[in-house]
């Protein structure tokens, strides 16, 4: 199995933190989304002082890594780099993916949003290991997010040579369609940790990778 084959089974399910002031019960839900078979878990907290960041990430890096998940931090490299998180994932208005690189070293895992395969293609060059690809829907863990949709995601597949992790909206009912589309992975944050159950959600996300999609 190619490295690109490897990185995109394990982003099959990728569970990206909310912004909930209680850091305890975030704990909690990503540790059942991981009992449920989550295969990569971003910590992304936008308010989060430095030292807490830090905190939260080396405990769900330790939680991750007891389930053989990837464990990424959204946007700040310098935490990525303290906690020895897998990689990080940043934004269009972030720093470069060429300057994380060269700070975080060949082996890290990089991640950069794409709304446009413009920008897909951009990423890749820059060396991107995957994209996040979206909003493929409406919604509103990110309000401000901008819309790709179904039919932009399958153009950004088709222009790139590395794993597309799908994002915005999606859930259960959904999912299968973004699978359809092309997509490697489900990226969510609603359906998992404003579940009531989120083991059995993620657990019905990830079966639908065993699924004639």
């Amino acid at each position: 199995m190619s490295v690109s084959c490897e990185l995109a089974r394990r982003l099959r399910v990728y569970v990206v933190t909310d912004e909930r002031p209680d850091a305890e019960t975030l704990v909690d839900t990503v540790r059942l989304a991981l009992a449920g078979g989550a295969t990569a878990i971003q910590l992304r907290r936008k308010q989060e002082l430095g030292r807490r960041f830090v905190e939260l990430g080396r405990a769900l890096r330790q939680l991750a890594h007891d389930h053989g998940a990837l464990f990424f931090i959204n946007d700040r490299v310098d935490v990525a780099m303290v906690v020895d998180a897998d990689g990080v994932h940043i934004g269009q208005d972030d720093i470069s993916c060429r300057d994380a690189r060269r700070l975080l070293g060949p082996d890290k895992v990089i991640g950069v949003s794409a709304e446009t395969v413009t920008e897909a293609r951009q990423a890749e060059a820059d060396g991107a290991d995957y994209l996040g690809v979206g909003a493929v829907f409406p919604t509103q863990s990110k309000p401000d997010a901008g819309y790709t949709g179904l039919s932009g995601l399958k153009e950004i597949v088709e222009a790139v040579h590395i794993p597309v992790v799908a994002i915005g909206g999606i859930h259960r009912g959904n999912a299968s369609d973004v699978l359809r589309h092309g997509a490697d992975g489900l990226a969510v944050v609603s359906a998992v940790m404003s579940a009531p159950q989120p083991d059995v959600a993620t657990a019905e996300l990830l079966a639908l990778f065993m699924e004639d999609v």
